[in-house]
């Protein structure tokens, strides 16, 4: 078994990038951070294990130093490779993408309650969840919220997948919760009242949305005056159930922020335009929150 003591990281990646080439599972021994000055951290393990799209596995102590043991992610288990005959059901109740649970992802939770205290969600009424899904958005919204505060809501959400909508309306069917099958493309279809706050985390950029036209229209025909918007941008992909930061592009074996980063600005600068104070933050996911 591998032992490290005083390599460099660069020397650790090296090593880790060729060995996991050509195997599924690496074990080694590394100074314990605990009790050895500047060694290497759990976090930067973790993080190279991220890296090189691995688990981390739970550490064991061996003496004055720690096993660690990376894990490969099975690269096929991710929605989205998968091909779906109706795709209308690629994040339905069968799919890969169902069984992730977003909010048990501490950056996705840190990052998503600090957009809706920014968005002074309490002060709202009507809210509007484009990409439903089973309603993660909206659990985490009640627990965070009083019982009072949460009642007075009126919550709207909608997505294409007719499986995902029934379960939502199953699982988290309160009165004041109104979930809706529908292609959030032909919004105007539905004739909803304006909203107080729209949350969209990661539908925009779905290949059947002209983000910029319909950016534009939800702000001008779907928001009302003093408002908020909360979108969500994945700069991450799910892999065996694990968020593995940097989104894949298309064409490149690497994260290439490029369109990333243009949608984003776009969206801050045409909101900026209409007057709203916009605030970008997270990491897995970025959040783009904007307010009047």
């Amino acid at each position: 078994m591998k032992t490290f003591k005083n390599e460099t990281l660069l020397e650790i990646y090296n090593f880790l990038e060729k060995e996991l080439a050509s195997t599924n599972k690496l074990s080694f021994l590394a100074n314990n951070p605990d009790t050895t000055p500047n060694a290497l951290s759990i976090k930067s393990w973790a993080d190279l294990a991220e890296i090189f799209k691995c688990k981390l596995l739970t550490p064991k102590i061996v003496g004055e130093q720690i096993e660690l043991s990376f894990a490969k992610l099975n690269q096929n288990s991710s929605f989205h490779n998968a091909k779906i005959e109706d795709k209308t059901e690629k994040y339905g109740t069968n799919s890969l993408f169902f069984n992730i649970d977003k909010n048990n992802h501490p950056y996705f939770l840190h990052s998503f309650k600090q957009a809706l205290k920014l968005a002074n969600v309490t002060q709202r009424e009507h809210i509007l969840n484009l990409g439903i899904n089973k309603a993660d958005e909206f659990k985490l919204i009640k627990e965070l919220l009083s019982k009072e505060e949460f009642n007075k809501l009126k919550l709207t959400g909608i997505d294409h997948s007719k499986t995902a909508i029934e379960y939502a309306k199953k699982h988290f069917a309160h009165p004041n919760t109104n979930f809706i099958t529908h292609d959030i493309s032909k919004l105007k279809e539905l004739n909803l009242p304006k909203q107080d706050l729209i949350i969209s985390i990661g539908t925009l950029q779905s290949p059947s949305i002209n983000y910029k036209p319909f950016l534009m229209q939800l702000v001008q025909e779907h928001l009302k005056q003093n408002s908020a918007i909360i979108l969500g941008f994945p700069n991450s992909r799910w892999i065996d159930n694990t968020l593995i930061y940097g989104a894949k592009t298309k064409n490149y074996n690497f994260s290439e922020m490029g369109i990333l980063l243009n949608d984003i600005i776009f969206a801050k600068k045409y909101l900026q335009q209409k007057k709203y104070k916009v605030f970008i933050s997270g990491r897995d996911y970025i959040f783009l929150t904007a307010f009047k």
